[in-house]
């Protein structure tokens, strides 16, 4: 068999639906063979990052390995972005790069990168093909260490030589293998611990949200009656209308959360990793912290914690459990600040403002979206709003990335997101700036015959840096452009476009958009002028007094 068809056999063995990308001339052989495969769809992008955030947030919702394609060169270098997108926010994917003959070549260095070299420092697992009798041992190992926790990116470079090789190597069958559970001893320090508190409260990261591990912490939490808080990217492991839900950790501090953390004396950290920004500083002498995860705690400054239950964290949470005996604990204070949270956010959202005030707009997307719906956040200041404001009622319905914190990635997040789920409203939520980055996918959001909104936050500016000069003081310089007039943009690419008129406009836009199939933008004019004084001032003032 030619090298290309094992390969693509071997994604076939893994259970690959999808291969998202930009090929080239050195991948003719591999997707001549993909041409043939019965199972194995080939989505065409406009750009290899728009095909890697795909196909990382395809890893994201199935937890299955999401593939994707570039040529050599400049393929390869485009997709680096979705390789750190992929690796810090703990998405499974394996890149698929193309090559020069490696044998013999007359070309010379042109267009020749080491790019194996390249992917080393942001992958898992980095891969140059060399013989294709190695092609199923090298893709199996790439698939299992992507799936591994913690999940991220891997990548094969496939030359072209190579790939026209024969071979009689076949598909190698993925392994039964199941994460270690957490070692009794280490629970029973844990639970003993937690018994001893006085008030003890729950953070819940990013390795928590898995469908079992989100199951077993609220029958940890409905036995306990210990409350939670989420970080950014643990949004929705637990319904956040639950009664004991503090909040998200939005802000880096002196929001109403932190007031809620720092009211306890023994806090549960349960999946965290030190990518995301902290929801919480550890200090010498100060609150304790007990780390529960797949995977040791990686020490730094400001997290060191005194008891870690290592293994499946499904399994630890179980067993904490059914050993826990449930305690008096005073959990008042902490729920005194959600309540003032859940006031304070309340006097907010009605502000009809137009230009669109960003806690409306949170209010409404709310409102309109279904328990079930996803929303795929670019990144920007609006994030933290949603981040803070928008109560996710199921696991990875609030994407959004607070690993990496890349611009581009609400798009192709949203087209990955209606792929998965077919049968679910989806909307991407994406800045001016944002979108650019990406917008030319509309094309192939369009050709997929997807149904999704996209909503833009037309500012005319870079927002949240805008914010941040302002903050520190700077003059206002160098942040601000120009837009093209998106009702007109999203028409040219065969999608709907739609401008919002005033804030009674907006519900009635996003409700039609979302009933209506195909692909939908909504130009939305959006008035950032109060971030400051609420996000910087006000809510720090407020939280401060409790």
């Amino acid at each position: 068999m030619k090298a290309s068809d094992i390969f693509i056999k071997c994604l076939e063995q893994e259970g690959v639906e999808y291969v998202f990308g930009v090929p080239g001339e050195e991948n003719l052989d591999f997707l001549d063979s993909l041409s043939r495969s019965p199972s194995i769809r080939l989505i065409l992008t406009r750009h290899e990052q728009g095909a890697g955030f795909m196909a990382a947030t395809y890893g994201r919702h199935t937890g299955k390995t999401g593939v994707c394609l570039a040529t050599l060169g400049p393929g390869a270098t485009n997709l680096v972005t979705a390789a750190a997108y992929a690796t810090l926010g703990g998405m499974p994917i394996l890149m698929v790069t193309g090559q020069k003959p490696i044998k013999k070549s007359k070309q010379g260095r042109f267009q020749i990168l080491d790019v194996v070299a390249m992917m080393g420092p942001i992958t898992k697992y980095t891969h140059q093909l060399a013989s294709a009798d190695n092609i199923p041992s090298r893709i199996r190992e790439a698939f299992r260490l992507a799936e591994e926790e913690k999940p991220g990116a891997t990548h094969l470079e496939f030359p072209e030589d190579v790939a026209e090789e024969q071979t009689d190597s076949l598909p190698i069958t993925p392994s039964l293998a199941r994460r270690p559970s957490a070692e009794p001893k280490a629970v029973r320090a844990a639970v003993r611990r937690i018994e001893a508190a006085k008030s003890p409260v729950l953070v819940l990261g990013a390795g928590a949200n898995r469908k079992l591990t989100g199951r077993m912490l609220l029958q940890f939490v409905e036995k306990t009656g210990i409350p939670f808080v989420t970080t950014q990217l643990g949004k929705g492991v637990i319904d956040e209308t639950h009664p004991k839900f503090l909040g998200c950790a939005a802000l880096s501090a002196g929001d109403f959360v932190h007031r809620a953390i720092e009211a306890a004396d023994v806090i549960i950290n349960v999946g965290h990793d030190v990518i995301e920004k902290p929801p919480f500083f550890m200090r010498a002498g100060g609150t304790e912290v007990i780390h529960v995860s797949s995977r040791t705690a990686e020490v730094d400054p400001v997290y060191f914690p005194q008891i870690e239950v290592i293994g499946d964290i499904a399994n630890a949470i179980w067993q904490m459990k059914e050993d826990i005996v449930p305690k008096g604990w005073d959990c008042a204070p902490m729920l005194a600040a959600r309540a003032a949270e859940v006031a304070h956010t309340a006097s907010l959202d009605g502000d009809d403002r137009f230009p669109i005030f960003p806690p409306y707009l949170v209010r409404e997307v709310r409102k309109a979206m279904p328990n079930d719906g996803i929303i795929c956040l670019d990144n920007g200041v609006y994030k933290i709003w949603f981040a803070r404001n928008y109560p996710a009622r199921e696991q990875n319905t609030v994407l959004l990335d607070n690993a990496l914190a890349t611009m581009g990635a609400g798009l192709p997040s949203a087209m990955a997101s209606a792929m998965v789920y077919p049968g679910r409203k989806v909307m991407a939520i994406c800045g001016d700036g944002g979108f650019m980055m990406n917008s030319q996918e509309m094309e192939t959001a369009v050709r997929l015959k997807l149904n999704i909104t996209v909503i833009v936050l037309n500012d005319g500016s870079y927002g949240m840096i805008r914010w941040k000069q302002a903050n520190m003081g700077f003059e206002d310089f160098g942040l601000t452009y120009g837009n093209p007039d998106f009702v007109k943009y999203a028409e040219a690419y065969g999608a709907n476009g739609h401008r919002v008129e005033s804030a009674a406009h907006l519900g009635e836009l996003i409700a039609h958009t979302l009933a209506t199939p195909g692909v939908h933008l909504i130009d939305c004019p959006v008035d950032y002028a109060d971030n400051d004084r609420i996000l910087n001032k006000e809510i720090k003032q407020m939280s401060a007094a409790l």
